[in-house]
């Protein structure tokens, strides 16, 4: 006979599970030389849900680096974000 975790024990693995998937996807947003720092600030804003200073912080990440991760979660809840990046002219992609 199998052993059956119980169902508290079950709740806490998928809860984990859960945790490990929302920390593997990430949005990462790429430097270009066509947008301004207002602008993209005001699209991680925007759309990121960021405040100003985290907005600020990411914009001179990817200034000075060539890439940030500006937003983790389920995939799910990237998505619709990472498109609105892309439709809004940034360079972006989950990972």
């Amino acid at each position: 006979m199998a052993w059956t975790p119980a169902p508290e024990e079950q709740e806490l693995t998928q809860v984990a599970v859960m945790e490990k998937e929302d920390r593997e996807n990430v949005i990462v947003l790429y430097n270009d030389d066509v947008n301004t720092f207002d602008y993209v600030i005001d699209c991680l804003i925007d759309i990121c849900e960021h405040t100003l200073e985290q907005a600020q912080q990411c914009t001179m990440l990817v200034h000075y680096k060539g890439k940030c991760e500006v937003l983790s979660g389920s995939l799910k809840k990237l998505e619709p974000r990472c498109s609105a990046l892309l439709e809004a002219g940034l360079s972006a992609e989950i990972h």
